[in-house]
């Protein structure tokens, strides 16, 4: 999983070895030289792509953090219609909040006619309605299940971008996350070797520490701040 810290403008220090250690630069994402080796996946967004340095990690997963309202998922979905619309990359949204109807319907009035995008399948979308209310635990929990339904979405519209929104919406079911987050891991191995230019969405994250404990990767990791 690659995952971008400093978006925000959120410093992070670095101690220089020409400075006094009681003077540390302080640095962000745009001080950082960008390696020419990684490709990139272009967002479509006005000033990410500058500020990533060309766009998201190609066939990589990304992991975007910010509280309710943020606006992730509108990210989400520029991402998924730039790449249709100006790249010719379709896309598959799995959505584990709303309707397809709904998400549509929400985004229509921004000119993101999803509808449209499906009928010409420049576009998958997937909608999973998960309330914790009407879940009982029992047995392991797999992901099996999705990585089949994402595998026929990919290949019936020949994706080339994916995102998840939000499924942090799977920890508030299980009260056991451990194996959660083992199959979150193998979930994003899969998307990388499928080839795709994955965005998950989750809750909390921020902060200026240049890491968090993210319940999506189970380890201190950074994060793309919504």
């Amino acid at each position: 999983m690659v995952e971008i810290t400093g978006v925000t403008g959120n410093a992070q220090e670095h101690p220089d070895a020409d400075q006094q250690a009681d003077s540390p630069v302080r640095m962000t994402i745009t001080d950082v030289p960008i390696g020419p080796e990684l490709p990139k996946t272009p967002t479509g967004i006005r000033g990410l792509d500058e500020i990533t340095g060309g766009g998201l990690p190609e066939g990589r997963v990304t992991l975007v953090t910010g509280n309710t309202g943020a606006g992730k998922t509108l990210l989400g979905l520029e991402f998924l219609v730039a790449g249709a619309r100006k790249y010719g990359e379709p896309g598959v949204l799995v959505t584990f909040e709303e309707s397809a109807a709904k998400v549509a319907a929400n985004v229509s009035s921004l000119g993101f006619d999803l509808d449209a995008l499906q009928r010409d399948e420049l576009l998958a979308v997937l909608s999973f309605r998960v309330d914790p209310s009407e879940i009982v635990e029992t047995g392991d929990f797999d992901f099996e299940p999705l990585f089949a339904v994402l595998a026929d979405a990919i290949g019936r519209v020949g994706a080339k971008r994916v995102v998840l929104d939000t499924i942090e919406v799977l920890f508030g079911v299980f009260h056991d996350e451990a194996p959660v987050r083992a199959e979150l891991n193998r979930l994003v191995r899969w998307l990388e070797e499928q080839g795709v230019t994955t965005i998950i969405t989750g809750e909390g994250g921020g902060g200026g520490g240049g890491g968090t404990s993210s319940p999506v990767t189970g380890s201190r990791s950074s994060y793309l701040t919504a």
